[in-house]
């Protein structure tokens, strides 16, 4: 579906154009025309679908037609990380390219009382929306730097990965703090038991727009390493002298573990960087900065890049630990082969990790090639094929609404 059939500000849609954005994905046709209707949503989409345009683009649009308190924060987004709110802000300031009225703050933690003062500065002046992650925007409500009382829409992005950390409390006691009227709209990779009874607690008749989850591209070549826990590290060695690591990411499951094999792998002569929760917010952007530029062949990271970070040209995933949810897997091999590249996903499957890993190939319904380990590193675990076949299919529920033509553009070459 082209944007001009959505019934989005003539703005927006300019700004758009200018982006080159001129089809929309599956999740954003299915979820613009409810949220225009003022309905809450529920949306289940995986991370690279464009559900973050699903959810600014009409939301922009309403504010933009008017009709909504001026000097007043009307939108709150909440995410999980710091990255991630960083990353919507910057896909909100190319979106509202056109709406000189419309202002934003992204609201986060790990940074100097410098940052601190402006974004409460900001918030009290009435930024029309706010980003921020759990934490800091509970800090500045207890201290009573912002005003909920007129906001309109109420957006939860990542809200497995919100639970996952631990702020399922702190979104509860923001949600209590809004209007009585006003427009939540709910985003998740997944669908356990605890968002099913979050999104009973907030939303009000929601929309449903579930998107199954959809297995890795063909252009990533996935193989694995079946090995013990000490062997890991050699492997990945082996894995560098075989092809000079370049725009790598590696992906543990602990942040000590993290921190551990970042050390291993500089000590080894490789320009490597760890990224985790404990550093600070200056910190973590200038890894992030110098591994977009270049300067760092190698992140070694827990999850909290997995999911809603894009980081083009990644050559390589590596799985040193094997994760623990199918569709996370799914999340973190995702970081490469983007865009039509090709890309490499090796997985590390130690002799405890052994359910977990045929839990992944039952649900690719396929078995992931395994790489013959070099004579020189000993004996490693045998391993069976997965039993069930196929992996488990999951429906499609879409909302299908009619948009309407706005403005007079003019035809495309191609309509």
């Amino acid at each position: 579906m082209d944007f001009y059939d959505l019934y989005l500000n003539d703005y927006v849609l300019d700004a758009l154009d200018d982006m080159n954005f001129t089809d929309t994905t599956p999740i954003q046709e299915h979820a613009i025309p409810p949220i225009l209707e003022g309905r809450d949503v529920m949306g289940v989409a995986q991370t690279g679908t464009g559900k973050t345009a699903a959810y600014l683009l009409p939301v922009l649009s309403k504010l933009a037609d008017g009709g909504y308190p001026k000097d007043a924060i009307n939108c709150v987004i909440m995410s999980p990380t710091r990255e991630l709110a960083q990353q919507i802000d910057s896909a909100m300031q190319g979106f509202a390219y056109y709406l000189d009225d419309i202002s934003s703050v992204a609201v986060y933690g790990g940074n100097d009382g410098i940052r601190y003062e402006q974004e409460k500065r900001a918030m009290q002046s009435g930024a029309d929306v706010v980003i921020a992650t759990p934490g800091r925007l509970i800090s500045h409500l207890s201290l009573g730097n912002i005003d909920l009382s007129k906001v309109s829409f109420f957006i939860l992005d990542e809200a497995d990965r919100m639970l996952d950390m631990g702020f399922c409390d702190d979104i509860l006691l923001i949600a209590k703090a809004l209007p009585e009227k006003h427009q939540t709209i709910m985003f998740s990779a997944t669908m356990p038991g605890d968002i099913l009874s979050l999104a009973h607690s907030i939303l009000k008749n929601p929309v449903e727009v579930k998107l199954a989850v959809s297995k890795p591209a063909d252009n990533i070549r996935q193989s694995a390493f079946l090995c013990y826990e000490p062997q890991k590290l050699l492997v990945v060695k082996h894995l560098f002298e075989q092809e000079p690591p370049h725009r790598v990411i590696i992906f543990v499951g602990s942040k000590k573990k993290t921190k551990e094999l970042a050390i291993s792998i500089i000590r080894a002569g490789y320009n490597a960087r760890a990224m985790h929760s404990d550093l600070t917010q200056a910190e973590r952007d200038d890894v992030m900065y110098q591994f977009r530029s270049g300067k760092i062949d190698i992140l070694v990271a827990t999850d909290i890049v997995a999911r809603g970070i894009d980081i083009d040209d990644i050559a390589m995933v590596i799985n040193f630990d094997v994760p623990r949810d199918e569709e996370d897997y799914v999340h973190r091999i995702g970081r490469t082969a983007r865009a039509g590249r090709g890309g490499r996903a090796v997985t590390l499957v130690n002799d405890k990790d052994m359910l977990f890993f045929r839990q992944i190939e039952r649900f690719l319904g396929k078995e992931i090639p395994k790489e013959k380990m070099p004579d020189e590193f000993g004996e490693t675990p045998s391993y069976s094929s997965p039993k069930g076949g196929k992996g488990r299919g999951k429906k499609r529920h879409f909302y299908h609404g009619k948009g309407k033509k706005r403005g007079s553009k003019p035809n495309k070459p191609n309509d």
